[in-house]
């Protein structure tokens, strides 16, 4: 398996519509919003890379059955977070198909409004991906 290098993974999260990249807690903990809503978060801890990312609660619990490296959010609600330890025993798929969902699910959550001011520029597979 090809190693998932930070690099990319930050530049994936970027390349969703109108994310951005921020640091409101440590330089060293990279938070990614969009429209000032965190949908993901990636900083090294104790050695490792980590990323934290919203997750559907059955999911979520799914996630953490399947995958060793998937646990409960650090510093986060433990039912709607699942934190990521990039240690390469993930597919670099799954990990894209984590990412977009957290993305998805942050942007159902989000006032009528600010998701208006997204849908009419992005199309839904943009925004939604797999949630649709």
């Amino acid at each position: 398996m090809r190693k998932y290098t930070m690099h990319k993974i930050s530049h994936y999260l970027l390349s969703k519509p109108e994310s951005f990249e921020d640091y409101p807690f440590r330089l060293d903990v990279a938070v990614f919003k969009i429209k000032n809503k965190m949908y993901a978060t990636l900083g090294e801890r104790l050695g490792n890379w980590s990323m934290n990312l919203k997750c559907d609660p059955e999911e979520a619990m799914m996630l953490r059955d399947v995958f060793p490296s998937v646990l409960p959010g650090y510093h986060m609600n433990k039912a709607h977070w699942n934190t990521i330890i990039l240690d390469d025993t993930i597919p670099n798929g799954e990990i894209e198909r984590m990412i977009d969902n957290s993305y998805a699910l942050v942007l159902k959550g989000m006032t009528r409004a600010d998701r208006r001011s997204l849908e009419t520029v992005y199309s839904s597979a943009e925004l939604y991906g797999t949630l649709l």
